[in-house]
């Protein structure tokens, strides 16, 4: 059998992409090397952040394009994915402060420190404050089963322990080995994450990835009558937000060790622990150090933090997406599909910041 798309990866991306090129009619089959909903790559956990960026004009554009997608995504899957509680960023500079106020003034506020302290006795505050009421926080593993759900219901086949080990063009087709044999299609999508590279060097040209053992810990509350918004904070680079029955998660943004996708251990590396709880000890009052329980995740980034999006003849990738990408996750399935079925124009490449 011949199908129109293979999607290697079925992790937040390959879902979407599959889910959308589903509903756009094609033949799909999804080729997963693991199990749907492992734990070995980045799209796994139960939570994201979902934040307009605060000084990005683009970023922030895009993010409320994904906004509407996820509600049509909760309406289809019957699943509440997106929460809004509320986001805050501070440590930006004057001119990010200023920058804000031009891009969120009709949906955001700046406060000053002591306001936000006393709104938000959990956090310390040496800086303005800018507040975001829409943002909050993102359902991920929750997300990712939706879109497999709505994706297998619209017609797309999902294969688990199915690695991809090579792709060949032949014939206008492209095969993939997998175990028992060749599956071929028309085009493929790979969103493999970090074995991205690996799978597709020498088919399409990819700037460098790094790949990380991210190390973020969740946080016991001292309270539980607190307020705790999505943050991020700049200057160290972290971020973090609440997430019911585990507590406050808390992680130093692209701080873990470079690490091989197939030999990672999952084990905090001690220094780079240590450093997290005393950035906590330090900065979040109303967090207790001593009650915390260490989670690990991947990063897989290109150095300049651009999301590679791109079609090389019958290969689109999409890869590079990592400690900022899962907001955009069901926009990035559309701009899949309309690369793969020659749709509307999609950029190439995305250059996310602040």
């Amino acid at each position: 059998m011949t199908y129109d798309v293979a999607v290697v990866g079925a992790g937040a991306m390959g879902s979407a992409a599959a889910r959308a090129l589903a509903a756009a009619g094609r033949e799909v089959v999804v080729l997963e090397q693991f199990t749907l909903g492992h734990e070995r790559g980045g799209s796994h956990g139960a939570t994201r952040l979902f934040r307009p960026a605060a000084d990005d004009a683009e970023a922030a554009e895009l993010t409320e394009r994904a906004r509407p997608l996820w509600r049509e995504l909760e309406a289809d899957s019957g699943e509440t994915l997106l929460e809004e509680t509320g986001g805050i960023d501070h440590g930006t500079s004057p001119e990010s402060v200023d920058t804000f106020r031009l891009l969120h003034a009709a949906t955001g506020s700046v406060l000053a420190a002591e306001e936000a302290a006393e709104r938000w006795p959990g956090f310390r505050f040496e800086s303005p404050v800018l507040y975001q009421p829409g943002s909050g926080r993102l359902y991920a593993d929750r997300a990712v089963h939706a879109l497999q759900t709505v994706a297998a219901r619209l017609g797309a086949e999902l294969r688990v322990q199915s690695p991809v080990r090579a792709l060949r063009i032949h014939d206008a087709l492209v095969e993939l080995d997998v175990p028992g044999g060749a599956v071929r299609a028309r085009q493929v999508v790979v969103t493999a994450g970090p074995w991205t590279p690996k799978l597709l060097s020498g088919l399409v040209p990819l700037p460098p990835f790094r790949v990380t053992q991210e190390q973020p810990r969740f946080f016991a509350p001292i309270s539980e009558n607190m307020e705790w918004p999505s943050f991020v904070h700049w200057g160290p680079d972290s971020y973090g937000l609440y997430e019911p029955g585990s507590g406050v998660k808390v992680g130093l943004h692209a701080s873990g060790p470079e690490v091989d996708p197939d030999t990672r251990d999952f084990r905090p590396e001690p220094e780079r622990d240590s450093a997290l709880l005393e950035y906590v000890e330090q900065w979040y009052p109303g967090l207790d150090p001593s009650r915390s329980t260490p989670i690990s995740c991947l990063y897989d980034n290109t150095p300049s933090a651009t999301f590679v999006i791109d079609r090389a003849g019958p290969i689109t990738v999409a890869a590079g997406f990592s400690g900022q990408g899962f907001k955009f996750v069901p926009l990035v399935g559309a701009f899949v599909r309309d690369l793969v079925t020659g749709g509307p124009d999609t950029p190439a490449h995305f250059h996310f910041q602040r």
